[in-house]
């Protein structure tokens, strides 16, 4: 499944990324800001088609490279930790971070990171819905690389750190892979979270993704999300 617009998806660093005005939605402020009511609400701004980049306040998001590997690891088991969710407790699993391009860059999918004053403080992925097992099986790992095209795509590794929480860059994160969804020709976005992750399940439920199914894991409800595209 190829990007809309047939542009090579090589990685690269913040600097990789032009400003290119037919991406941009910059609003009449050009700070990526819009006044509304009297207060200035930001708004996710696209900076560059490819490699993806955008911007939403103080916030750059742009595609993963491999130089951010240690970070993103450390800011997912973080996000676990804050939750009370660990290895062992069979929903728990990183397998995936060790094999980032493979499964998100090369494979239909994308990985994007957040940084605020050139810190990575939020991260999110696509990856093809039939790579990494569900349920019980997922903590063990397994993957299906080169498969026919799929029309669902799972949204997973949303994290934000706490410090930084409550700012909307989760939800710039969750708008920006959404976009990138429906440029690779995705029809249904999947996702699963925890009854533990409360603001996740929040956030998900405000862009209009609704729950599928429930399922206990080691004692942990896992809820199952869905949203179509089209």
């Amino acid at each position: 499944m190829e990007p809309r617009d047939g542009a090579p998806r090589n990685g690269g660093a913040p600097g990789d990324a032009e400003r290119s005005p037919g991406y941009s939605e910059r609003s009449e402020h050009g700070d990526g800001t819009r006044q509304g009511n009297g207060r200035a609400a930001r708004t996710l701004v696209r900076l560059c088609a490819e490699p993806p980049a955008w911007s939403f306040g103080d916030l750059y998001l742009r595609r993963y490279h491999a130089a951010d590997h240690g970070t993103v690891l450390e800011l997912h088991r973080e996000g676990l930790a804050q939750v009370g969710l660990r290895p062992g407790d069979g929903v728990y699993y990183d397998h995936d971070f060790f094999r980032m391009e493979d499964i998100y860059l090369r494979n239909d999918g994308e990985f994007i990171v957040g940084e605020l004053n050139g810190r990575i403080v939020a991260m999110g992925g696509l990856r093809r819905a039939d790579l990494v097992p569900a349920g019980h099986a997922r903590v063990r790992g397994g993957y299906v690389m080169g498969g026919p095209p799929l029309d669902a795509v799972e949204m997973v590794r949303l994290r934000v750190r706490p410090a930084v929480q409550r700012r909307g860059y989760g939800a710039a994160v969750v708008e920006a892979l959404e976009q990138r969804a429906a440029e690779y020709g995705y029809r249904i976005l999947r996702a699963d979270t925890t009854e533990l992750q409360g603001p996740a399940l929040q956030l998900y439920r405000r862009f209009g993704w609704t729950v599928t199914r429930r399922e206990t894991i080691g004692g942990i409800v896992n809820v199952y999300l869905q949203k179509p595209l089209t």
